[in-house]
């Protein structure tokens, strides 16, 4: 019995083979590809921060803080998805070694690169808050507090800091109230004490240009002596309309070497601003700030002036009117006058209506 030799395989048979493994071959390259593309994507690019239905989230980095507090915050407060793989990222980034301070807007299309590079560059948000009208140092320290990281007690300590508060801005612990302007202000949250302490004197700065300078210098006046007065004429009225006729009554007053007899400042020496009626007893009170007592401005402030306030004592109106009194309809307005007898007039009005709706006090 013969045995018949194998046929050959035909070389179209052997490129089909190989045609087949290199297809093979590259599929599970391009699955690999793929994979690691996923993978880079998931750690790299995929958004991996929560997305809240209350608003934009904020990261804060207090100065000091290290890597694992961040990470802790981040995962305390559910700010990313995936913890894991933000970790990974920024262990092989060196971030833990690299940690700014600073508030982060966190925005939904974040991934970890994205976030690592705002938090390693220090691209924090700033804080835009109004700085309300104040008449206390205490009052002015918890407003800052709750908007900045500023230290609560560094900034007590410096604004009670004769010394420096002479040396770095020509003012004392007394006049240090007219360093500041009621308004919008826009700082990064970590800002130091003495960094909120030059901001605002930079806005004072700005305020003060040459031209309100010079007017000041016509009144016979200071900046300080602008703010103490101005002070006194917003705790006189809210309506902007009276606000440069007060300051003209109380102009005359000074050139005339009178008594100013605010009251404000009266509540001010009794610590009670909640009076809606001064009594005779106020009028004894012993301090420099009873202008009942002692001519000319007291030594500081009674609360921050705003700039309605302050442009009201340096473009005052032309008058000859030298007191004033509330109107007894209680509108806020006031009424005027050019003498005393007037004056009295006047005053039993207001006297009698809050007779009637039986204010005492």
């Amino acid at each position: 019995m013969s045995v018949l030799p194998k046929p050959a395989s035909s070389p179209s048979a052997s490129r089909r083979h190989w045609r087949r493994v290199l297809l093979t071959l590259s599929g599970l390259a391009i699955l690999a590809g793929l994979a690691a593309l996923y993978v880079a994507w998931r750690v790299l690019w995929k958004p991996n921060v929560t997305v809240s239905a209350f608003g934009p989230a904020y990261l804060y980095i207090r100065t000091g803080a290290s890597y694992e507090a961040v990470l802790d915050s981040l995962t305390a407060h559910d700010l990313i998805i995936e913890p894991a793989s933000f970790h990974w990222l920024a262990t092989r980034r060196d971030y833990p070694a690299h940690v700014r301070p600073g508030r982060y807007l966190l925005t939904p299309e974040l991934g970890n690169a994205a976030l690592l590079d705002k938090l390693q560059q220090g691209r924090q948000d700033t804080v835009a808050f109004e700085l309300n009208a104040f008449k206390y140092k205490p009052q002015l320290v918890r407003q800052v507090s709750r908007q900045l990281e500023a230290d609560s007690g560094a900034l007590r300590r410096l604004l009670n800091d004769n010394r420096f508060l002479l040396r770095t801005y020509q003012l004392d612990t007394t006049t240090v109230l007219t360093l500041f302007l009621p308004g919008p202000y826009r700082l990064f949250w970590n800002t130091s004490a003495r960094q909120f302490l030059d901001s605002a004197a930079a806005v004072h700065g700005r305020f003060w240009n040459p031209q309100r300078r010079q007017r000041a210098d016509s009144l016979r006046l200071t900046p300080v002596q602008v703010h103490v007065l101005a002070s006194i004429v917003q705790r006189e009225t809210a309506k902007p309309e009276d606000k440069p006729i007060i300051a003209g009554v109380y102009l005359n007053r000074l050139r005339h070497n009178m008594r100013l007899q605010a009251d404000p400042t009266l509540l001010w020496a009794i610590g009670n601003f909640g009076v809606k009626r001064v009594l005779n007893k106020d009028k004894l009170v012993d301090s420099p700030y009873n202008t009942y007592k002692h001519k000319g401005l007291p030594p500081g402030p009674i609360t921050s002036a705003n700039r309605q306030s302050l442009n009201a004592v340096l473009k005052p109106a032309a008058h000859n009117y030298y007191f004033f009194c509330a109107r007894p309809d209680l509108s806020g307005f006031s009424d005027f006058a050019e003498s005393y007898a007037a004056h009295k007039r006047n005053a039993r009005r207001y006297q009698h209506a809050l007779d009637s709706l039986k204010i005492r006090r």
